[in-house]
């Protein structure tokens, strides 16, 4: 661990210790669909440090093999990411699979299958909590998911009130991809940062758990060495501790 790019961290924790407050992270990794090398990796990793995960699963690919891998696995959970994963939106637009360019009857009902199909693959891991794809949904869709049995929504960023007017919102805040450059982890100083930011909001003026983002498929060796040094410090930190996602439902 290079000391000096996590020290921002730990003098924050160090903050929230004294101050004798607990700061609330939760891990989300998308697009499982079936047991590979990288779910592997990441599957012992946070057991190696009892950190609870939510896999945001593809139902319309996902496998009976998936289900079997998780069958003894403690605290891992399974939401619904979206139905097939596939783009709807023009060339010109970003990338969508709930947008508003289907109508909002066949997007539910797709979504309906897409609950039914993982409740029943994964009976005791599963939770109603919908992971739009790119995390992207029309918030006219966004009204008909309390009808469609799912309980929550979860995005990326800090959530929306055109989203929260209608279910809870549990995000993700902090995304270890560089999507937009090199397509590999973002700079592990870069990251640190963003942590020490939201932290610092948290302490300020809410509890909102911090939401860490990843994509077991597409991490490259540096962003599986942060992943478990950022595990390592939250680990070793009296003032935060990780949560799953039926603890925050």
């Amino acid at each position: 661990m290079d000391e000096a790019i996590w020290q921002p961290l730990q003098v924050e924790l160090s903050r929230w210790t004294n101050a004798k407050r607990i700061a609330r992270f939760w891990l989300r990794d998308d697009d499982a669909v079936e047991p590979t090398a990288a779910l592997e990796r990441l599957l012992v990793l946070r057991e190696a440090y009892q950190v609870p995960l939510t896999l945001a699963v593809v139902p319309a690919y996902a496998r009976e093999q998936l289900a079997r891998r998780l069958a003894h696995e403690a605290r891992v959970n399974v939401a619904v990411h979206g139905w097939s994963h596939e783009n709807h939106a023009p060339a010109n637009e970003k990338k969508q699979e709930l947008g508003p360019h289907r109508t909002l009857d066949v997007m539910s009902a797709e979504l309906a299958d897409g609950h039914k199909r993982l409740e029943k693959l994964f009976p005791d891991r599963f939770v109603p909590v919908l992971v739009p794809p790119w995390n992207r949904i029309d918030p006219l869709l966004a009204n008909e998911l309390p009808n469609l049995d799912f309980r929550a929504l979860s995005l990326f960023g800090p959530p929306k009130g055109k989203f929260t007017a209608f279910l809870p919102v549990i995000n993700t805040h902090v995304d270890l991809m560089d999507w937009h450059g090199t397509r590999g982890c973002r700079d592990h100083g870069q990251l640190v940062e963003a942590i020490v930011k939201e932290l610092r909001l948290r302490f300020m003026s809410s509890d909102e758990p911090i939401g860490i983002l990843t994509h077991h498929l597409v991490n490259d060796e540096s962003a599986w060495a942060f992943l478990q040094t950022l595990f390592a410090v939250v680990a070793a930190a009296p003032a935060c501790r990780w949560v799953s996602l039926p603890e925050l439902l």
